[in-house]
């Protein structure tokens, strides 16, 4: 029987991200019992890489990994909460710290300024290889490297596409409203739509109609991509729904929108062997 590794969890009071304020009155909070949950680090690219893990208290593993991929707002609260929500469905649920070399969402109180100065210096390449890294220990400490998922929001619904063409390992993924198309640059030279003839993994995606960053035209385009590279994926669009719909803390919440796709996403991860442990 596969034993687990010793690993320290440091507790942690999550707060949100000051650029996410002010806060809606529909935020959910998740609380700890029958998990463990906490912050812990993890060797990557010469670094130690931060991140908020969650996982079931009251059996041994090993567990099914659920990479979480934060918003644009870093592993704040609501990113911990879906962690520890994972947890209390049978996963080990792990949210690194994917800015952390380029700096601290929390610095920032504008959108804006946390886009323009700190979330476009963050290099695709870069977050690629931490997954990777983080996908590894956690296999090395209570997690199957069998059934590995990844599901991510905003910044990172498009990172969970591009990782769904990275790594042949990952056996499903669910985007939340990530973006499909736009500019090229060094940090992020390909996306979504680019990629779509490299998706090794079945892949999900979540979108609100309503959503005015992410047009509906650019999701036709991928769906387009998807059908003539002939991939294992599906795009639901929820008619009402706007960007962040998943995002209690958010006066863009829509409780519909977001406990369909919560619950879809779960359907996908056991359609495609990754189940919880219960």
């Amino acid at each position: 029987m596969k034993t687990e590794h010793a690993m320290t969890l440091e507790p942690v009071q999550g707060s949100f991200a000051p650029a996410a304020e002010p806060l809606a009155d529909t935020t959910i909070y998740t609380d700890d019992q029958g998990i463990h949950a906490g912050e812990t680090t993890i060797p990557s690219q010469g670094d130690n890489l931060p991140a908020y893990i969650a996982k079931p208290a009251n059996h041994q593993g090993p567990f099914p990994v659920v990479l979480v991929v934060q918003e644009i707002f870093g592993v704040h609260q609501h990113i911990q909460d879906l962690c520890r929500r994972l947890a209390k469905e049978g996963y080990l649920a792990i949210a690194p710290e994917l800015y952390f070399r380029q700096g601290d969402a929390a610095d920032y109180s504008e959108i804006g300024d946390l886009l323009q100065k700190l979330v476009s210096k963050v290099p695709d390449n870069q977050v690629l290889a931490d997954l990777d890294h983080v996908a590894h220990w956690a296999t090395r400490h209570g997690g199957d490297a069998s059934k590995l998922a990844i599901t991510g929001f905003c910044w990172g619904g498009r990172i969970t596409w591009l990782y769904a063409a990275h790594n042949p390992q990952l056996k499903a993924a669910v985007a939340w409203y990530g973006k499909l198309v736009g500019e090229k640059t060094l940090n992020s030279p390909k996306h979504p739509v680019d990629i779509a003839s490299h998706l090794s993994t079945p892949v999900l995606g979540l979108y609100g109609g309503q959503d005015s960053g992410i047009s509906l035209e650019s999701v036709e385009s991928m769906r387009q991509a998807i059908r003539a590279a002939n991939a294992d994926a599906e795009i639901v669009v929820y008619p009402e729904a706007g960007h962040a719909f998943n995002a209690d803390y958010r006066p863009s919440f829509n409780a519909e929108a977001a406990q369909d796709g919560w619950q879809r996403m779960l359907n996908w991860f056991i359609q495609h062997g990754v189940v919880g442990v219960k």
